[in-house]
């Protein structure tokens, strides 16, 4: 078991390894071709909105066909996507191309590996192993820029080649050591069973889906708003920038792959409500920034908190979607994409309109998320067995 989770920690390390390396060459990549500014966003945005309007279909046919067959399926294409964006820089439509691939191939593989991982463990031990993926998650955001901005030196095609290489010879190797896992959802006969996502909808799970949207929501609005903001607070440069984001994706890192261990079976709602608590105190805390220090602090505070509700959503998510464990990853995975759509728009127009208000918000809607998990615990349309409802409450 140990080789097949340290092969799927590799394999969501390379897929947001892969997602942040195009974050330094990317806009340079614009800039040297000629082409207009927009396409940043255009070329950030498409991945999105491919993962959004596809994983729900990647969940299903992991439920039906198998994880590994999705998982080398996803590999290979999240490899092509990268050969595409490395040879056809100076082709604008290509590069849409390829990043449509890759955010398609990208939702393959969440949602396979998740299932992969739900059926493999127990509720006792799922938090635990879902929070190596988290951890693994994290590094590939740490290293991700980092790695792109020094291969970029050399050539702005290098990091997208070495990715493609990179997760290739990951395929080949997990195609060898991968098994496909005892399908744990279909076995299990339970009372209720979930036929799809419009079943999932009916019942309490809807309301994680909803706060997985909101956690991928005020990520991305920080994300996008960040640097503008800073700039007019600290004039902080790419550089420091970059520093800032490496500490607070080891202080991801640590939560995910040292906390969230911690959290037992039954206490997930509660170390939630703790965790958007804890985020917005972090986005509360970035109005008054006055120095590079008090930046970073109030960010590592908002990742801590926004790292530790995201791992710990996802391992409830799967305890409560009825055994349809892919289904449920697919349909998270979308309410993510989604988040990450109009995250970056909303709190980037916000900010023109009057910057220092767009963190007050921000937290204002962490704290008011806390409603849908109170709405959770208190919602009797559950799809597990009474017995494991009770123990959620």
């Amino acid at each position: 078991m140990k080789k097949t989770i340290l092969l799927l920690m590799s394999v969501q390390f390379f897929v947001y390894l892969g997602f942040g390396i195009i974050i330094p060459v990317l806009p340079e990549v614009i800039v040297q071709q000629g082409y207009s500014d927009i396409h940043v966003g255009g070329l950030i945005t498409i991945y999105a909105l491919s993962s959004f309007f596809t994983a729900p279909l990647w969940g299903r046919l992991s439920d039906k066909t198998g994880r590994k067959k999705l998982i080398l399926v996803g590999l290979a294409g999240f490899s092509l996507s990268f050969f595409l964006f490395s040879l056809f820089l100076d082709h604008l439509v290509l590069l849409y191309l390829s990043r449509i691939v890759g955010g398609l191939f990208s939702g393959a593989l969440y949602t396979a590996v998740t299932g992969y991982v739900a059926d493999i463990t127990s509720d006792e031990d799922r938090n635990k192993y879902m929070g190596f993926l988290g951890m693994s998650i994290g590094l590939g955001f740490i290293f991700g820029p980092a790695i792109g901005g020094l291969l970029g030196t050399v050539s702005l095609s290098l990091p997208f080649t070495a990715s493609a290489v990179l997760v290739l010879l990951l395929m080949v190797y997990a195609s060898m050591v991968l098994k496909e896992p005892k399908r744990q959802g279909e076995a299990v006969k339970r009372a209720l069973l979930p036929k799809g996502v419009s079943t999932l909808w009916q019942y309490r799970v809807s309301y994680l889906f909803l706060f997985s949207f909101m956690v991928t929501f005020l990520l991305a609005g920080l994300e996008s708003t960040f640097q503008l903001f800073q700039i007019e607070q600290i004039e902080i440069t790419p550089l420091q920038l970059g520093y800032l984001f490496m500490a607070s994706g080891f202080v991801d890192a640590a939560i995910q792959g040292g906390v969230v261990r911690r959290v037992k079976d039954g206490t997930e709602t509660r170390w939630i409500i703790g965790a958007q608590i804890v985020t917005a105190a972090g986005l509360f805390l970035l109005p008054f920034t006055n120095s590079l220090l008090f930046a970073g602090v109030a960010l590592s505070i908002f990742t801590a908190g926004n790292a530790l509700a995201r791992t710990v959503l996802v391992s409830l998510t799967s305890k409560e979607s009825g055994g349809k464990y892919g289904t449920a990853a697919g349909m998270t995975y979308s309410m993510d994409n989604m988040g990450r759509i109009i995250g970056p728009l909303f709190f980037t127009w916000l900010l023109t309109m009057q910057a220092g208000s767009v963190y007050y918000l921000s937290g204002a809607l962490a704290i008011a998320s806390i409603l849908l998990i109170i709405a959770y615990r208190n919602s009797p349309r559950t799809l597990r067995t009474t017995e494991k409802a009770n123990t959620s409450l």
